[in-house]
């Protein structure tokens, strides 16, 4: 029997193991900065399944080590879910970890801890077969991801010195193979005026109507976004306003919205400020364009801060990370995969967007019920995920 096949069978005898965990970190919520409970639940994970070391770091990241070889390649599952919404949408309760019909249902299923419960049992998968080879296997689960995509790697980079050669993304593509998606930039431009009483408005300046000008403003430029051929083309919503004035009955004297840019490729944050300064220009109006900062602390308590600035990243088809990723699909699966991209962003933006790792998405679950009432993971994807990442790391290895 190959290897592959001997992955395959024993990943299909973990079956029952690999849903349990599942269903326990589901049940477990986890909101950004809300993580230590679940993280404890997957550090005992580790611990039992066999990895050589478990750890955390000072914003709460934890990490699990099979081996020490040369080839340093981590996989990342964020561990945070984002919030319910209508509870009376859900079918099953969102924080039980429901099985029916072959689905583990509730928050965090599929978005995204199905990918950290296949990610221990590939460990196992390793530990069981003797796998271990020339490489170190790390088992990431980061923390406020839903927050802030990025900034977990940002600290675990800059602050943990830990730089691994490449990195998989275990976010959901419904089992395919993804090598980049979009970027985007968060701003706020913001108008000033006067305020006068709402029966003399021509004493006062509204900054609502300058504002009214810029909103048109980015309308047209949204549909004026040329498209990549592979990406697709970028977007520029006003997401949200907000206005200050003395009263009901005044003129508004200061106006903010609230902008998300998609980006493409080829377009990054200075371009993407150009952008918004011609459309005030074009507006004849005068704003200030507010780059934003998401200040985040941790379960820890620690602090940490990112620009709100999300790059875009493609790997080219033929890189070793993609081709490793190909190749361990065909022989796995006996099939071809699909090579595609997200639609939303992942922390992609920034180990291979900031920091340059090569990065490929492999994922269980459908991106398709992210942050919606019906999120959920099959349980057969779980199995070949896990299958997936243990052989993974024999052909990049051979590749690295």
């Amino acid at each position: 029997m190959s290897i592959a096949d001997e992955i395959m069978k024993r990943a299909e005898e973990y079956r029952n193991d690999v849903t349990r965990f599942l269903r326990d970190i589901v049940a477990i919520p986890s909101y950004s900065g809300q993580e230590k409970e679940v993280v404890d639940r997957i550090s005992e994970e580790m611990r039992k399944v066999g990895f050589d070391e478990v750890k955390t770091d000072g914003i709460g990241n934890v990490f699990g080590r099979i081996g020490s070889g040369k080839t340093v390649v981590a996989m990342d599952a964020h561990i945070d879910v984002v919030g319910v919404g209508d509870e009376s949408q859900w079918k099953h309760d969102p924080f039980k970890g429901k099985v029916e019909n072959g689905i583990v249902y509730g928050r965090g299923s599929g978005d995204q801890k199905a990918g950290m419960a296949s990610m221990v049992y590939a460990g196992k998968i390793i530990k069981d077969l003797h796998l271990e080879g020339d490489y170190t296997f790390y088992v990431v689960g980061s923390v406020m991801e839903e927050a802030c995509d990025g900034m977990c790697w940002q600290y675990i980079v800059k602050e943990d010195e830990f730089k691994p050669d490449y990195v998989v993304i275990t976010e959901p593509t419904n089992l395919n193979i993804y090598r980049g998606h979009r970027g985007r930039i968060e701003v706020k431009i913001q108008t000033k005026g006067r305020s006068a009483h709402a029966a003399m408005p021509e004493m006062g300046d509204n900054a609502i109507y300058k504002m009214a000008r810029i909103v048109l403003g980015i309308e047209k430029l949204n549909d004026e976004l040329k498209p990549d051929p592979f990406l697709g083309k970028g977007t520029a919503v006003v997401s949200q306003i907000f206005f200050k004035s003395p009263s009901e009955n005044a003129v508004a004297d200061e106006c903010t919205i609230h902008i998300d840019r998609r980006l493409t490729k080829g377009e990054t944050k200075e371009t993407a400020i150009e952008e918004f300064k011609k459309v005030i220009r074009d507006a004849g109006v005068e704003a200030e364009i507010l780059e934003q900062v998401y200040d985040g602390v941790a379960y820890t308590g620690k602090k940490y801060s990112s620009e709100k600035y999300f790059r875009t990243w493609v790997m080219d088809e033929d890189s070793d990370v993609v081709q490793s990723a190909v190749e361990t699909y065909k022989t796995l699966f006996k099939s071809d995969p699909k090579v595609d991209k997200w639609n939303f962003s992942t922390n992609g933006v920034a180990t291979a967007g900031l920091f340059n790792i090569p990065t490929i998405g492999f994922g269980p679950a459908n991106e398709i019920y992210a942050h919606g009432p019906d999120d959920q993971a099959p349980v057969d994807h779980l199995v070949k995920a896990a299958a997936f990442y243990a052989y993974f790391l024999q052909t990049i290895t051979k590749r690295g």
